[in-house]
């Protein structure tokens, strides 16, 4: 395989560990906890897996293991950082005993079901150390949700004698990593799961989670990218940029992106929803920022947009669940397009009816048609950064002919998602899935199941990170998903009243109306600490 210099470079770096996971160590355990709703129908769904306690490791005795073997499995969509945690538990179980092995199973959690998959040898994993991607074993999108799938999952791990199975993804995956656990659990078929915290959107986190892999890289990347529309827009100054981000739950990436680079606009999706905006009051919003900026002779600026924005807006959040439960409804399957759409108009409230019809044909017919594996709505395809121009240029030359407005609005559009995901990783993603890899060898040991690999105090030097593990349950509450109550991890959004959008939401009328731009640049891997090593504003916002 050829390789660039910066891979032949890069594949020398050697992440840092925490301290605590240098030598032997112990689980030292708290509390029993409880999940964060819900508690009588988690508990009574998951009654071999729930309450356990948090656990942080400390320095133990050295204990000979004996030969055991371990799985894993990419779920979901990628994140950069993967084949780091990868590499974390391949060294971690090899240094329990050389004569362990891992496994990889091919393309996501459907490898385990289809019995596919591939020893990864010393010489595989040192062609992966440092690199972006999921390419090492390939990732996929089945979920783990019935008995027959766990079945044929426990005859290709028995035969390989595998002893523990980590499953890395986001939400929806380490869900179904807590329901594959508690199953392997109550039949005592003796194969431990443990999860890995992964999302570029950065909504899985909580109390013991303090981020979520991939996050901090896929940020800087799109931060590098928006500072160099920025420095365009500022050069050629006649264009206002309208950027759509990743992040169809929560706007941590459009908030993350806007501490760094200081756009004149960025909606957070979560404000808009407590606010109660219409799609029009967005608009105005929009619309106010452009018009200041004209009237000091500023034609030009740039406006973040998270990926999930509409489904925000209360009134269209109304006619989406509503939509959701009809669309789930055995009588709306095997329609037609076409006659799903009359379906959908014949069955609705008048008030959403209304709501349907204000809205652009393209757009009504994603909200009704074009739904994901888990029966949510493909914001990723309604592009939102289209929309909003296009309203806002009506909504000026409206102000223009009542003398409101005088300048000149010409847009260019953006989605960054896809340049983030498979981004080599920084040296804090590096050194994080790293250790997220080789704590989970360590909560094997120990004998855990039903448990996220979880590192904290990041914002520390690598040296301190404390590292553990968090019952998946305590994560867990009952949400809706395809028209039936289930038990889903909580997807964690911006906190309004949190460090980060405080601190946002005290300048941005300020970077609105001037050209306080930053330009972040490439993400640099080597050179002083405070560029190389720095976490995200968020996480330092959070922390400090």
């Amino acid at each position: 395989m050829e390789k660039s210099a910066l891979q032949i470079a890069r594949a020398a770096y050697q992440p840092k560990l925490p301290k605590a996971l240098l030598g032997p160590v112990v689980a030292k355990e708290g509390k029993p906890t409880q999940s964060v709703g819900d508690q009588e129908e988690i508990k009574a769904l998951f009654p071999n897996t729930y309450g356990m306690p948090v656990i942080e490791f400390v320095p133990g005795e050295q204990k000979q293991l004996e030969p055991f073997n371990v799985g894993i499995i990419l779920s979901g969509g990628q994140a950069p950082g993967g084949h780091n945690v990868i590499s974390g538990l391949f060294d971690g179980v090899k240094s329990l005993n050389p004569a362990n092995k891992l496994y990889g199973f091919i393309l996501g959690p459907g490898g385990l079901v289809d019995h596919k998959y591939m020893e990864i040898t010393p010489e595989i994993m040192d062609e992966y150390r440092n690199t972006g991607g999921f390419d090492i074993i390939g990732s996929g999108r089945t979920k783990l949700e019935e008995v027959d799938q766990f079945e044929k999952g426990i005859q290709i791990l028995r035969e390989l004698g595998i002893k523990a199975l980590v499953i890395i993804g986001g939400d929806d995956s380490n869900t179904n990593a807590c329901v594959l656990a508690e199953y392997y659990a109550a039949k005592k078929y003796g194969v431990q799961v443990i999860g890995c915290p992964k999302t570029i959107d950065g909504d899985l986190k909580n109390e013991q989670i303090e981020t979520s892999f991939g996050f901090d890289t896929a940020c800087k990347t799109y931060s590098e990218l928006i500072g160099n529309i920025q420095r365009d827009c500022n050069s050629a100054r006649k264009y206002w940029h309208f950027i759509k981000l990743m992040g169809r739950s929560a706007s941590h990436i459009a908030l993350e992106c806007a501490l760094q680079c200081q756009p004149n606009v960025c909606l957070i999706s979560e404000e808009v929803e407590e606010k109660n905006m219409s799609l029009d009051d967005v608009v105005t919003y929009i619309a106010q920022a452009v018009a200041d900026r004209a009237a000091e002779g500023n034609n030009f600026g740039t406006v973040l947009i998270p990926e999930g924005l509409i489904e925000f807006i209360p009134a269209i959040k109304k006619l989406i669940a509503q939509l959701n439960d009809i669309l789930a409804t055995p009588a709306a399957k095997n329609l037609g397009r076409s006659e799903q759409i009359d379906f959908v108009k014949t069955h609705i409230s008048k008030e959403n009816l209304d709501v349907f019809n204000s809205l652009p044909t393209s757009v009504a017919r994603q909200l009704a048609l074009d739904r994901d594996p888990h029966g949510n709505v493909q914001v990723s395809l309604i592009e939102t950064e289209k929309l909003l121009s296009a309203m806002v240029a009506v909504k000026l030359e409206q102000w223009a002919k009542e003398g409101k407005y005088v300048g000149k609005f010409g847009t260019q559009h953006h989605f960054f998602g896809y340049e983030g995901r498979c981004a080599a990783p920084s040296n804090y993603d590096a050194d994080y899935c790293y250790s997220l890899g080789y704590n989970a060898s360590r909560l094997i040991a120990n004998g855990k199941t039903g448990y996220m690999s979880v590192v904290r105090n990041t914002t520390a030097p690598a040296a301190e990170w404390i590292a553990g593990g968090v019952p998946i349950t305590m994560m867990m509450n009952m949400e809706k998903r395809n028209g039936k109550m289930k038990p889903v991890i909580r997807k964690a959004l911006v906190e309004l009243d949190g460090a980060p959008f405080k601190f946002f939401a005290s300048k941005r009328a300020e970077w609105a109306k001037q050209t306080a731009y930053v330009y972040p640049g490439p993400i640099q891997y080597w050179g002083p600490t405070e560029v190389c090593d720095q976490p995200t504003k968020t996480l330092q916002l959070e922390h400090q």
